[in-house]
């Protein structure tokens, strides 16, 4: 398939995900439509393009994702209003001033968060004493310098305290316990049925996925969670729609 035939094809898709939630003008309701419209998509590992030694090229593709590119997919989309929107929102969340370069890419979820929050696309929520302190080198990826990173979780065993404060459309990072590391994965969260869900891109499940927040806590060893939550922006909404 040419180059031109397959960006036809992702706008086409990326008009139908806009319109069905024309109806939500709030970023939160518009992350969990968009969300579970792409729930069952495939999983793609390594589906960016750029390393230390390779030139970067910037990527926005609907036909699959790793857990990183669809929580950046679904935050774009939520805060565009047309296809032409949603790329430059991709890229303003994926690179550190939007700037489209190997080393700008926010390789690290805490950076990611806290670039984005910086940019006010996001905000931390904030978790008080529940919180503790984490200080590591992170060296996991060749071709980054080593350097130290400060951050805060919250532990797994005061997860039903911080509960209360979490809303749908919540962004939630694991904390890994690996030296090196600072999240292992992330998902976006949507309370249904009474309880937490997390919708995910899952390497062992091969697609993006919804299950219980409870299950995946107890099924993963973790350091704790950091939750960031997207900031409302200018979306047009249909007339009378509130």
């Amino acid at each position: 398939m040419s180059n031109l035939r397959a960006r036809n094809l992702e706008i086409h898709l990326e008009r139908r995900l806009l319109s069905k939630t024309k109806i939500h003008r709030y970023v939160p309701a518009r992350v969990e439509a968009l969300s579970a419209n792409l729930v069952g998509s495939p999983y793609e590992a390594h589906g960016l393009v750029g390393s230390a030694e390779t030139p970067e090229v910037f990527t926005a593709s609907l036909e699959g994702f790793d857990c990183v590119t669809y929580v950046e997919t679904v935050l774009a989309l939520a805060r565009a209003s047309a296809p032409g929107e949603f790329v430059e929102e991709l890229r303003r969340i994926r690179y550190d001033g939007g700037n489209v370069e190997w080393a700008r890419r926010n390789h690290y979820m805490t950076d990611w968060a806290r670039r984005n929050a910086r940019a006010g696309l996001v905000r931390p929520v904030a978790a008080g004493a529940l919180a503790t302190r984490k200080e590591k080198v992170l060296d996991a990826l060749p071709g980054l310098p080593p350097r130290k990173a400060r951050f805060d979780c919250v532990p797994k065993a005061k997860f039903r305290a911080f509960e209360p404060r979490l809303k749908n459309g919540d962004i939630v990072l694991f904390a890994s316990t690996k030296a090196g590391l600072d999240v292992f994965h992330c998902g976006l969260l949507v309370r249904k049925e009474g309880s937490w869900k997390l919708r995910h891109a899952s390497r062992s499940a091969g697609r993006v996925v919804e299950g219980d927040l409870a299950t995946f806590l107890r099924a993963n060893r973790m350091a704790g969670l950091i939750v960031v939550r997207p900031l409302e922006v200018a979306v047009c909404a249909p007339k009378g729609v509130a």
